[in-house]
């Protein structure tokens, strides 16, 4: 064997090889051996690196941002608990949860779930007790033309009609306790009367809207912790009358207040017309309802909306402008700034000046949580602390958290926190530039304006892939040109508008504000400039369809991982964020909506697309499914007949697959249409058996807004409230809905997507 190799000329020679009983070399032997122990050793390096990485992240302080997520998964939890919890059960929970935390206080582990559970349940507890001390009466049915009297609280103006929300004095017409602490109305544009006024009109009511269609936005949710109780429409002349009581001190200041607003907005309005003016006015004051649609929709496509809504960035500009003039004006004098610490003094007029646009800009909820983030930021000046770690953040989030529970659920929040956080962790992660000390002068200001162009682009670029899946969530739409159009707008926004604008009200009382305004105006002229060539660019628009909240949550939590772990364990955020982007585009779109009590209905028909096959008036409803499926065409285009035929007792439309889905006005069509259709749907009562999916009347007080999908052969039922849901502001009607008509004119007192506020 030894000599195999010599006996064949022109062959290799073979090494002589010792074989064992079963065939196999001793080499192979102990390779095989040896991949057990080098795939051991693989493992346990793994395991030791793993260790490692989570106890670097375990460190002393790399927890504390935690606290605050879940205290937010508290919240979450009551959100999604299917009927109001009893306050006092919370309460208790939440203590003997604190209790268990304190008593494993001296045991690491022990002590940092117990933590983490008694942040859980305290986030929950807040949310109930906000419910329980916010708790007012529910219109529960519609009311026509009935008398109503009161002190007006808010007004705005908008696009068709002035919108204000009245304290309720007296009500007719209402049941014994239901009769609600607030309403808001619509009426004749120009006709809003002054915040304070006590006045009398008649008007039609309706309960708080439902979501209009299943995981939709709940807007009497949002009304509910505004302690609104109904919406409707003013009916005839609205009367001013003297008040039966003084008002409230909160009233007297708020009509003051509003008054300063309306004497700033007519003085901006009269040296800058149309949307230059709008948009002015809506920085300094935040009536931003006259901007004109175009404009409007161009700051939406373009990725500028979140100027129009003063938020983070706004409170940031105001208090970052004050600090830097107040700072610098005492650095004048060198004794005071050698002796005197001037930047806690810059900081503390730079509080003043943040307190002072808070309530001059009407103080909305977006604009209070920034307000708070900015006052612990220059909190932390004043303590000689780090103003912009994850600390703070933390801090921040607990306090807008522990104050209004109820906006974790509103974009505003979600986008301006994930706005913030990825930026903190940009700073804190990335790599800055720094010029060379004996570096020339242009050298170093190239470099700086290297770095500044370079640093904005960035910081676009990061928020905006940290606010993307919220704006899709809520908006259905994104914009992929956000950080061209916010590279080239915002350095005139931060460096003209906003400094413009604040010396302009400082002006104002001097009568020498008109400079300050054209200044802001030609900013504002480039502005809108380029939010129009961005809108109108190729793509400028990706609609998105609805997704449910399982991948908006999953994203969440690997934007949390991505910002806040330190190591490579990080990377696990990435995957949690590609699962879940993966799980919201296969999210199935559903085959057909009913919402208004079987008024309002769509199906898909044979080309793929939404139709209307009842409902067409209600354009607020058929917008809103449009937008959800990704859809751009508007709630009057032509094309959403396609496939149906209407008669007097109703309308027909095929789905795909050719199943007929019905729409019945009268009993007799119902009866006929459960002998054909494949999907029946009425707003009347049926009073019989059906062979088809029925949904009637009944169907929809009990579900709510309601979506039907095609698996296979049969249909899937998605539903707005499911068995045993019972919310404070989820009421049942108990009467036949008002007409369509009636109920159409009163969507302009009802909050909109629009209405929602985009923070930073």
């Amino acid at each position: 064997m030894a000599e195999i190799g010599g006996r064949y000329p022109g062959r290799p020679r073979l090494r002589a090889k010792a074989w064992t009983a079963d065939g196999a070399s001793g080499a192979g032997r102990r390779a095989r051996e040896a991949m057990p122990k080098d795939r051991a050793l693989v493992l346990a390096e793994l395991g030791r690196r793993l260790a490692a990485w989570a106890r670097a992240e375990v460190a002393p302080g790399r927890l504390l941002p935690w606290l605050a997520v879940a205290f937010g998964t508290g919240v979450l939890l009551y959100f999604s608990a299917a009927r109001e919890p009893a306050w006092w059960a919370a309460l208790a929970v939440a203590a003997a949860s604190l209790l268990g935390a304190f008593l494993a206080r001296r045991r690491a582990i022990a002590f940092a779930l117990a933590l983490a559970c008694a942040a859980v349940t305290a986030g929950f507890a807040v949310a109930t007790l906000q419910t329980a001390r916010l708790a007012h009466p529910i219109l529960r049915q519609p009311l026509w033309k009935v008398s109503l009297s009161g002190y007006v609280e808010a007004r705005e103006e908008r696009e068709r009609s002035d919108r204000i929300t009245v304290r309720v004095h007296g009500l007719a017409g209402a049941r014994r306790g239901e009769v609600p602490e607030r309403v808001r109305v619509a009426l004749r544009r120009g006709t809003a009367p002054a915040v304070g006024s006590f006045v009398s009109f008649a008007a039609h009511l309706s309960p708080p809207p439902p979501p209009l269609r299943p995981g939709g936005y709940d807007f009497a949710r949002d009304m509910y912790f505004l302690r609104i109780g109904a919406s409707g429409y003013v009916l005839g002349p609205m009367t001013v009358m003297p008040a039966p009581e003084r008002a409230t001190i909160w009233l007297r200041c708020a009509a003051v207040l509003d008054s300063i607003r309306e004497l700033i907005d007519r003085r901006i309005r009269a040296v800058l017309p149309d949307d230059r003016g709008a948009i002015a006015s809506a920085l300094i004051t935040g009536k931003r309802d006259a901007i004109t649609a175009p404009v409007n929709d161009a700051m939406y496509v373009s990725g500028l909306a979140h100027v129009l809504s003063i938020s983070g960035y706004h409170m940031a500009a105001v208090a970052g402008i004050a600090f830097f003039i107040l700072r610098a004006g005492l650095a004048l004098a060198p004794s005071l700034a050698m002796r005197k610490p001037i930047k806690k003094w810059a900081a503390m007029g730079a509080l003043a000046a943040a307190a002072f646009y808070l309530v001059l800009s009407g103080a909305e909820v977006a604009t209070q949580r920034s307000f708070i983030m900015i006052a612990v930021v220059l909190s932390g000046v004043l303590v000689d602390r780090p103003v912009l770690t994850f600390r703070t953040l933390t801090l921040a989030a607990l306090c807008v958290l522990s104050l209004a529970p109820e906006s974790i659920a509103q974009p505003s929040f979600q986008m301006s926190f994930a706005a913030t956080l990825a930026l903190i962790a940009g700073y804190q992660y990335g790599l800055p530039w720094h010029a060379e000390p004996d570096s020339s002068l242009s050298a170093r200001v190239a470099l700086w304006g290297a770095r500044e162009a370079i640093g904005l682009a960035l910081s676009s670029l990061v928020a905006g892939l940290a606010t993307m899946p919220y704006a899709a969530f809520h908006f259905h739409r994104l914009a992929p040109y956000g950080v061209l159009a916010n590279l080239l707008a915002m350095p005139v926004v931060s460096l003209e508008v906003m400094p413009m604008g604040i010396l302009g009200v400082l002006a104002l009382p001097l009568g020498c504000d008109d400079v300050c305004w054209r200044l802001m105006g030609a900013g504002l002229d480039w502005m809108i400039a380029v939010a129009l060539w961005v809108a109108h660019l190729p793509g400028a628009v990706a609609p998105v369809h609805a997704f449910g909240v399982g991948p908006l949550l999953l994203c969440t939590a690997g934007i949390l991982l991505i910002c806040l772990l330190s190591t490579p364990l990080r990377l696990s955020g990435a995957a949690l964020v590609l699962v879940a982007c993966v799980w919201a585009l296969a999210t199935p779109r559903p085959d057909v909506l009913i919402a208004g009590e079987g008024r309002v209905v769509a199906f898909r028909g044979q080309d793929g697309r939404l139709a209307v096959l009842s409902g067409a008036g209600d354009a607020f409803a058929v917008k809103e499914w449009l937008a959800a499926d990704g859809d751009p065409r508007a709630p009057n285009d032509a094309s959403l007949a396609y496939g149906v035929s209407c008669d007097a007792f109703g309308c027909v439309g095929r789905l795909r697959g050719g199943a007929a889905v019905a729409f019945a006005r009268t009993l007799e069509a119902m009866a006929e249409d459960c002998m054909q259709a494949a999907v029946v749907v009425s707003p009347r009562f049926a009073h019989r058996p059906c062979a088809a999916v029925l949904v009637d009347r009944a169907a929809t007080r009990q579900k709510g807004a309601i979506a039907l999908r095609r698996v296979g052969d049969r249909l899937e039922e998605d539903v707005t409230w499911g068995p045993g849901v019972d919310r404070p502001w989820m009421p049942r009607a108990e009467t036949p809905l008002a007409p369509l008509a009636t109920r159409q004119a009163a969507v302009d007192a009802t909050p909109r997507l629009a209405d929602l506020e985009i923070g930073d």
